[in-house]
């Protein structure tokens, strides 16, 4: 639109595009101590899993549920969407006076998943011991019986490979990097399917004295120190190493052989 100047210029000045307010940059949050209040209503994504162990009261099974939720957050200033653990639940049925400690456990398991601190809280129940002997419960990456120190120590252990198998941990309980959960939740999103653990190479390491060959005469070699329970003798059945469970020898590769029944 013309304007009509009636009187004398004096002086001028140019109008200068306004610039756009810059956008703040996002404050990075890690999805994984992003605190989640409550469970969210709604179907959660669980895994059900079926944990047989063997103690001084003889073989018990029990059985857990694992629910998962997507969590996001901000790295490097970007928001990113992994997947974490926010509920474990003992299904009822199972509500016996030796069973409720299970599930003040997994209570507490759910408080520290939403809090973003189950890694650690699971590490900590696998320390925990009594004086009952040892628990077998698993096998290892060599294919040899695990054995804990207490029933809690084997649940939190089975935990823990439920917890690896889902690509939230490592095999030795270790939390996976921020940026690995990022990549495999996103290859799920792609691909249609969870992340799943590559398997052991055949030709994996096996520790000293697992299982002796039938036949041939037991090696005088030494078990490392701290490779596992102190051996007193070899199987019948199976050849394998016996251990003192209870003041019994029993079978250390899993076959369930007791001198004591």
């Amino acid at each position: 639109m013309a304007v009509e100047i009636t009187s004398k210029i004096v002086g001028y000045r140019i109008k200068q595009q306004e610039q756009a307010a810059p956008v703040p940059a996002l404050q990075d949050e890690s999805p994984l101590t992003v605190r989640i209040p409550s469970r969210p209503e709604g179907t959660l994504e669980a895994v059900s899993e079926k944990i047989s162990y063997v103690g001084a009261e003889g073989r018990k099974k029990v059985y857990l549920l694992v629910s998962f939720m997507p969590v996001e957050g901000v790295i490097g200033g970007k928001r990113v969407v992994i997947e974490r653990p926010v509920e474990f639940f003992f299904p009822s049925g199972q509500l016996s006076s030796e069973h409720q400690w299970i599930t003040a456990t997994m209570r507490s398991l759910s408080l520290a998943a939403r809090g973003g601190y189950v890694t650690q809280a699971v590490a900590d129940l696998r320390k925990v011991a009594w004086d009952k002997g040892l628990v077998r419960c698993g096998m290892n990456r060599w294919n040899k019986p695990m054995f804990h120190d207490s029933e809690v120590a084997a649940i939190a252990w089975s935990i823990q490979q439920i917890l690896y198998r889902r690509g939230f941990l490592d095999r030795d309980g270790n939390q996976v990097p921020v940026e690995q959960l990022v990549e495999r939740y996103a290859h799920r999103m792609t691909h249609g399917h969870a992340w799943q653990p590559d398997e052991e190479t055949a030709d994996a390491p096996v520790e000293t004295g697992a299982v002796e060959p039938i036949g041939e005469k037991a090696t005088a070699e030494k078990k490392p120190e701290g490779s596992g329970p102190a051996t007193v003798g070899n199987c019948p059945e199976c050849r394998g190493e016996l251990i003192m469970m209870d003041g019994c020898p029993t079978c250390y590769a899993g076959c369930g052989w007791s001198k004591c029944g």
